[in-house]
């Protein structure tokens, strides 16, 4: 199966962007809250097979690449970034150099920033035909009218393809095309590899893969980025421990107070509020579906790890959070004092703009079990963004 097929990934991305018009990189420009790198790296992120990727950026932008990875990508871990040289084809063997752990076997991708559109499908159809051959692209056959300007004759389409990305190597035959090529520029790799006298095999793509280059390619981008908006609620009730305690955990702060709360996990209340509040956006039920307090795996949990889970859900979806508002219930302890930190915890925990979190406390005036002093109760609304195609 080409799903379990390992593979590496160079990333070109240390272009100027000049085509689009603007000061700003192409692949830096945001589309609905994410630059178009993160978009397209979001396509790898959790492709079943992936060992590593490099991106070749233009030391200029770094700072602007280390926002575009924010949030942390699933594997962040295994995400590298190198300089970029003076043409394209010198970036992408400065990217090679960067992978140097890999063997001449090892399956390599080298793919464009700005097709942020390629399916994950398309990639293990590429993937599935380099057990036969060296060096494999997505390709598209042309179907349009071709002719040379100023001339009648029109071009046969009969076998023309156009060439897209990303295009798979064995990573020796890769490496050492590159040192052979010397100062003789190619558009892409495939040309470099095939004047070795390589076969490359086209797989089909689709026209939807297309690369970002002018302005009006990124109109169309914000087209099909169309989003859609959700919203999810979250109620959670914890009581107090009747043990004497020193701090009650609250957003994953620790606030002095002589009562904790009692529960499976750490009985952060907040933190599940949210969580249910994320998955119930998403449709994914509920805390208690994904860690059953009858698992004991679940035992005085950090329920950062439940917050981090739903959100890992909502980004497998292409979804972001928009906001997110947290009402804690309570007479006691006082939350104002430690707003400030719970908000900087959640921004840690989650990646949200701290901007886009609001928590607050109140009381029930003496009245129920919050009011008896009895238990904390917590609840927490979401907004996000999902993509137009998790419409159905």
């Amino acid at each position: 199966m080409s799903e379990s097929i390992k593979f590496s990934v160079i990333i070109v991305a240390a272009g100027s962007g000049s085509r689009l018009g603007g000061n700003m990189p192409k692949q830096y420009i945001k589309i609905n809250g994410k630059t178009i790198l993160r978009h397209t790296l979001d396509v790898f992120k959790n492709m079943e097979g992936l060992q590593d990727i490099c991106v070749v950026i233009n030391p200029e932008h770094k700072t602007m690449f280390e926002k575009a990875i924010l949030p942390p990508l699933g594997g962040a871990d295994y995400v590298k970034f190198c300089k970029g040289g003076n043409t394209r084809k010198d970036s992408v063997y400065n990217g090679i150099k960067e992978l140097s752990n890999l063997k001449d076997e090892d399956i390599i991708l080298v793919h464009d920033a700005a097709r942020p559109f390629v399916k994950q499908s398309e990639i293990y159809d590429l993937l599935s035909v380099m057990q036969d051959y060296k060096a494999a692209s997505l390709a598209t056959p042309v179907v349009d009218t071709l002719r040379y300007d100023g001339e009648k004759a029109t071009v046969s389409r009969d076998n023309l393809y156009a060439i897209q990305t990303p295009q798979a190597f064995h990573y020796g035959v890769l490496k050492h095309a590159h040192e052979q090529a010397g100062d003789k520029e190619y558009t892409d790799d495939t040309s470099l590899i095939s004047e070795m006298g390589i076969d490359v095999k086209f797989v089909k793509g689709s026209k939807g893969n297309f690369k970002i280059t002018t302005s009006k390619d990124l109109t169309l981008v914000k087209r099909l980025f169309i989003t859609e908006t959700r919203t999810g609620q979250g109620f959670d009730v914890h009581r107090f421990d009747t043990v004497k305690a020193q701090s009650v955990r609250l957003c994953g702060i620790d606030i002095p107070h002589d009562k904790a709360l009692k529960g499976h996990s750490d009985a952060d209340v907040a933190l599940h509020a949210l969580t249910d509040a994320i998955l119930g956006a998403i449709g994914e039920g509920d805390i208690g579906l994904h860690f059953p307090p009858s698992n004991n795996d679940f035992k005085n949990m950090d329920s950062a790890e439940f917050v981090k889970h739903a959100l890992k859900l909502l980004h497998d979806k292409g979804g972001e959070v928009i906001n997110t508002d947290i009402t804690i219930i309570c007479e006691a302890p006082k939350i104002s004092p430690y707003r400030d930190e719970m908000v900087d915890k959640i921004v840690e925990i989650t990646g949200i703009s701290k901007t886009r979190i609001n928590i607050k406390a109140t009381t029930t005036e003496k009245l129920g079990f919050t009011g008896r002093g009895e238990g904390i109760a917590a609840q927490a609304i979401v907004n996000i963004s999902l993509p137009a195609q998790e419409n159905s």
